[in-house]
């Protein structure tokens, strides 16, 4: 890659791409290598004029950002792109890192730490605004003190079944404690032998009590 960084702005939004090209014009390390107005036209583009670097909206008509992003990664895994956007919710940020992206801001960061984040994605680092990294801190810091389920393969509906188990509940007892009928016992039984590959109810409650089932549930 050149010392300049040439940069694909993806937004559908006519004036935001102008405050971007007027940004892009003020630093000499960057330069515009072409715009796009929705995911489709990003990946097209991406393709044939090969930036260095993509500023990538998430929200578009006529295809989003994230399958965008998810498409120009497995065309050219080497892209950096940096999603610029108003969505700050887990569930964007997060669905943004997972297909590919390098990067994270708002479209209301100011224009030195857009600038730096320009920069920063173009050049191979990763980078998020402050915003953004206190809330990726705060998910993974909540995730390594959260106790993992025993039998993640489960549903939630299959463990409470197994617990009863665990504590010898016969088939008619787990139907009235769960409120389900004596069939989606059965069904639910039968899903859990499948899924923990045990023969038979008594393999299946020395597995679940090894994993520390067979406690007292609620009501």
């Amino acid at each position: 890659m050149s010392s300049v960084v040439a940069v694909l702005i993806v937004d559908d939004h006519p004036i935001f791409r102008k405050g971007l090209r007027a940004l892009l014009a003020n630093h000499p390390e960057l330069r515009l290598a072409g715009e796009a107005t929705s995911g489709v036209e990003a990946v097209r583009l991406s393709a044939e004029l090969c930036p260095d670097l993509i500023l990538m909206d998430l929200q578009m008509p006529g295809g989003d950002g994230i399958s965008a992003i998810r498409q120009i990664m497995t065309a050219q895994p080497a892209s950096r792109i940096l999603v610029v956007t108003m969505f700050d919710d887990d569930e964007s940020v997060f669905a943004a890192m997972r297909a590919g992206a390098r990067g994270y801001v708002l479209k209301d960061t100011a224009d030195t730490e857009l600038s730096r984040a320009l920069l920063a994605v173009g050049h191979g680092e990763a980078i998020f605004s402050p915003a953004i990294a206190g809330r990726m801190m705060r998910f993974f810091e909540q995730r390594s003190v959260a106790t993992p389920p025993p039998f993640p393969e489960l549903s939630e509906s299959e463990r409470r079944v197994l617990q009863l188990i665990a504590q010898g509940e016969n088939n008619q007892a787990i139907a009235e404690r769960l409120a389900l009928s004596p069939k989606t016992v059965r069904n639910y039984i039968s899903n859990i032998f499948s899924k923990l590959q045990v023969a038979d109810r008594a393999q299946a409650i020395v597995r679940a009590r090894d994993a520390g089932l067979g406690g007292a549930t609620g009501p």
